[in-house]
């Protein structure tokens, strides 16, 4: 923990905190920092244990270090499931209490008085009846040579003075005036930049290549042959792209995929309504409910392949050092990263490796690799070079659209039916999809049943009481590389789930709002967004003409969320002109984060279920390349949105995802209402147009 967080000037007072001569307080923060907030929550949490002012306050992202930094819902330090703030709020508190202790010790000490008697507030450190008063500064040496306490008291709710407020975030100033430094800001010395020509199929492999045309393009320094490619190394950026355009590859597309992606649809839409696949979740008699159905609706649900699109591409700087090397990436999970560059570079321990983790322009899951493909092949580009020169990898756009590791393609076959009275008696559902664990570090994670939870969380435990209820799963293998994508499984099964439920209530003759609430037995919070939600949009009144309101609630990565969507149709498309969202996350850290949160994962999911997919042509080529076209919403396009966030002393939960997978079907189930259909083949402009 010293050699990590101390220096000559700043006196680590544990993996977490170091106090600078200057009473500046830096939390090193383990997870990345991509926009999502924890640089200033995790702070957040340490200055309020610690009775510091949030003016003295910096963060600073946590280089990899299993043993100091691994994340508790993982076992390695990584970001992602939203646990930034639900795994590291307690070990938070708890340094930030081990740190005020040492500091009052020390300040004890030097001024005889016992520490019961000194106080802290606002960063400084009093003690009334000596007529002593400090910052933390002037201790901070001290205290780091103490044992920082095992069990350091903890603040009770009422004693918060931070949490619950709406701070201003610690990066914003250096990310709005550029100083704030990523991935693409490093520069070595020496250093080329290396972009690789990719298999145009995915499975395809290098058979021959002619580098000459290339090595003649001014800058280019190097090509070789690597596994994932043949890889040109150049002075800067535009030789390296220029280089690879020069380049002459033969394909080996033998064991590529070639099917299309409608080829691809088309054999999941045949496995999942082939019959049911393997049980998820089961109860009561499902068949026996349906065949009793006074009315019955059968629905097959189609979900498109889907790109992340990060505002900054995939890119990392390795070098060699004197016993071993160095990686700055934009690294999400930072163990299997470090591992990986490890293992290819012929290292036994993976500390030979020092991984600077660097902000990053955006992820929505892209960086969580658990192959830690890019590791490995930055790793790759080094090693092949053959000289001890510090390399740069570069992936353009086009790069990183037509490179896989997508939201899977999915398909959901769902039967449902009601009593005479417009009551539910069944419910029979099964999903096609792949999964996104099998072959990587994360397998052992998937049930002995065989199926991964992505493919069917979200589906197997609804908030609604059926009684007559199944899930079961397909999970088909695929050579297009898969990725967890923002709220995951949550983005499909939170649609079906939300569109289905709403249709069914509207066919039984009840209320989108009150029939969901009835259905909500034993579910307090996830009530309590909807109510919240419903008052804030006044659920009842008429919308606009021309308009229609549409309401979904899920609950994803244990945080609930209910929004409700005010849409028209323009020129053949849905507009949404306003959301409003509720949130019950715990204990709200920054209100103003969840609130931006809250924010981006409307307007991320919105762009993707009105506009997104990744599409393979007959032959298994990727149409798209850029935004131009895999379409993002525009700034226009963006609704207004009003969050209300619940007050809450449960334990705190994450809001970078589950803001996206209500949005989707509160828009569609609006939809319906002015269609009299609802868009079950994804994005809604294909359903819309069919």
């Amino acid at each position: 923990a010293a050699a990590q967080t101390g220096g000559a000037e700043a006196a680590g007072l544990n993996a977490f905190v170091r106090v600078d001569a200057d009473g500046i307080v830096t939390v090193l923060v383990k997870h990345i920092e991509f926009g999502q907030g924890p640089l200033t929550g995790l702070s957040t949490i340490v200055a309020d244990e610690m009775d510091a002012s949030w003016e003295q306050m910096r963060g600073e992202l946590a280089p990899a270090n299993t043993a100091l930094y691994a994340n508790a819902l993982f076992g390695v330090q990584g970001t992602g499931g939203s646990t930034a703030i639900a795994a590291s709020y307690e070990p938070m508190r708890k340094a930030g209490a081990q740190a005020k202790a040492m500091l009052v010790a020390a300040a004890a000490a030097e001024w005889g008085v016992p520490a019961s008697e000194i106080t802290v507030s606002n960063g400084r450190i009093r003690h009334t009846g000596a007529g002593k008063e400090a910052g933390f500064g002037e201790f901070a040496s001290a205290a780091a040579e103490l044992t920082p306490p095992e069990n350091p008291t903890l603040k009770k709710p009422s004693e918060r003075t931070l949490i619950g407020t709406s701070l201003p975030k610690l990066d914003t100033v250096a990310k709005t005036t550029g100083a704030a430094t990523y991935g693409q800001d490093v520069f070595r010395e020496n250093m080329l930049v290396v972009m690789v020509a990719h298999p145009p199929l995915f499975g395809a492999t290098v058979k021959s290549f002619d580098a000459a045309a290339a090595k003649n393009v001014k800058g280019v320094r190097a090509v070789k042959q690597i596994p994932q490619g043949v890889a040109v190394y150049a002075d800067d950026t535009y030789s390296a792209m220029k280089g690879r355009d020069a380049l002459k590859v033969e394909w080996s597309t033998d064991a590529a995929e070639k099917r299309s992606s409608v080829r691809i649809m088309a054999d999941y839409q045949a496995l999942a309504e082939g019959g049911p696949g393997v049980p998820v979740a089961e109860k009561g008699d499902p068949a026996g409910g349906l065949g009793a159905a006074e009315t019955r609706v059968d629905a097959t649900y189609r979900f498109p392949y889907l790109a992340h699109t990060p505002m900054e591409p995939l890119n990392a700087v390795a070098e060699y050092t004197d016993d071993g090397a160095e990686v700055w990436m934009g690294s999400q999970i930072q163990t299997l990263d470090q591992m990986a560059v490890a293992r290819v570079l012929g290292f036994e321990d993976p500390m030979k490796v020092k991984l600077n983790t660097m902000f990053a322009g955006g992820s929505f899951g892209r960086l969580a690799t658990p192959t830690s493909h890019f590791a490995v092949e930055t790793a790759t580009v080094l090693k092949a070079l053959g000289e001890k020169r510090p390399v740069k990898l570069v992936w353009s756009r086009e790069d990183d659209v037509r490179g896989g590791y997508y939201r899977p393609l999915t398909v959901h076959k769902v039967s449902a039916g009601l009593d005479v009275n417009g009551n539910i008696v069944g419910w029979d559902q099964t999903v096609a999809s792949p999964s996104l664990l099998k072959g990587s570090a994360f397998e052992a994670m998937i049930p002995a049943n065989g199926i991964d939870p992505s493919v069917h969380e979200g589906a197997q435990d609804p908030c609604y009481d059926i009684a007559n209820f199944r899930v079961t799963a397909h999970q088909p293998d695929t050579k297009v590389p898969v990725l967890w994508w923002r709220s995951v499984g949550h983005t499909h099964t939170g649609y079906v789930l939300e569109t289905m439920i709403d249709e069914l209530l509207q066919k039984g003759g009840k209320d989108a709002v009150e029939g969901r609430l009835a259905l909500m037995k034993d579910r307090p919070r996830d009530a309590g967004v909807l109510r919240r939600v419903a008052e804030m949009a006044d659920w009842g009144r008429r919308p606009g003409e021309g308009r229609a309101f549409g309401v979904a609630v899920h609950k994803s990565f244990n945080t609930y969320v209910a929004q409700i969507a005010e849409v028209s149709i323009e020129r053949g498309v849905p507009r949404t002109h306003k959301v409003w969202c509720a949130v019950d996350c715990g204990v709200a850290v920054n209100p103003n984060v969840i609130t931006a949160q809250m924010e981006g994962g409307i307007g991320f999911g919105l762009g993707a279920i009105l506009f997104d997919a990744i599409d393979l042509d007959e032959g298994g080529r990727v149409r798209q390349a850029n935004w131009d076209t895999y379409r993002m919403i525009r700034i226009h396009e963006m609704p207004e949105v009003e969050v209300a966030v619940i007050a809450s002393e449960e334990a705190p939960t994450g809001v970078g995802e589950p803001g996206t997978p209500p949005i989707g079907p509160a828009v569609g189930n609006a939809v319906r209402r002015l269609t009299g259909s609802t868009p079950r083949d994804l994005p809604m402009i294909n359903a819309l147009s069919a």
